[in-house]
């Protein structure tokens, strides 16, 4: 029995095939301790309407029309941080898996596991963990190397912004995004690097190309 002193986690569903939507919803609903708040079918969808919901967990499809999962999954986390996503998918190859887990993914399914897994990946995300799958575990393991994280495409703009001497709330204001945001990115973007200094952001910079007419080709 769910304690009813513990508000039941709030669930947002966005995937643009109607009948795994509905299994998932159907599935999802059968456990007292969740709450489907939303069953959308787009990532712009879920964008508009992310801080009006309020969900703690997404479960989203990464190959959708319009924006793709990726994006989606950058934007809402800059709108609302303590969202967790978990990406439901058919596509096990690492590529995939270790580029959705960069993108800031708290979790990755595929879409043929067994119904009760589902409930396991929300349990997992939601005491903090990251959840994979046994097979995008088993995918992931070998393509895995020692090395620098991958910063992510809005962490790369925010890198530049920051190698040219710009505050955190300039930085903000030019993306149109909140300074706590831009402070979150600013702190992952040192825990990849491994440097622990402003200054040290921009030697790296320097070194690597970055403020050479503003590109990332070189991260």
């Amino acid at each position: 029995m769910t304690d009813p002193k513990t508000a039941p986690f709030r669930i947002a569903i966005v995937d643009d095939h109607p009948m795994v939507a509905q299994g998932l919803r159907t599935i999802l609903e059968s456990y007292d301790d969740i709450e489907v708040i939303a069953s959308l079918s787009s990532g712009e969808a879920i964008i508009e309407r992310v801080e009006a919901l309020q969900p703690d967990v997404i479960l989203l499809d990464l190959n959708m029309p319009g924006i793709g999962g990726l994006s989606t999954t950058e934007i809402i986390l800059e709108r609302r941080p303590e969202t967790r996503i978990l990406i439901l998918s058919m596509h096990d190859s690492p590529e995939y898996i270790a580029s959705a887990l960069s993108h800031g993914a708290v979790g990755y399914v595929l879409k043929d596991v067994p119904t009760e897994e589902i409930k396991h990946a929300i349990d997992a995300v939601m005491t903090g963990q990251r959840y994979l799958c046994t097979g995008a575990k088993g995918s992931l393991e070998p393509y895995q190397r020692p090395g620098r994280e991958q910063l992510t495409n809005r962490e790369q703009t925010i890198l530049l912004q920051l190698a040219q001497g710009k505050s955190n709330k300039d930085v903000a204001q030019a993306l149109d995004i909140s300074v706590r945001t831009v402070e979150t990115h600013r702190k992952n973007i040192k825990r990849k690097l491994g440097i622990s200094s402003t200054a040290g952001l921009t030697r790296y910079a320097l070194e690597h190309g970055v403020l050479q007419g503003g590109t990332m080709a070189r991260l």
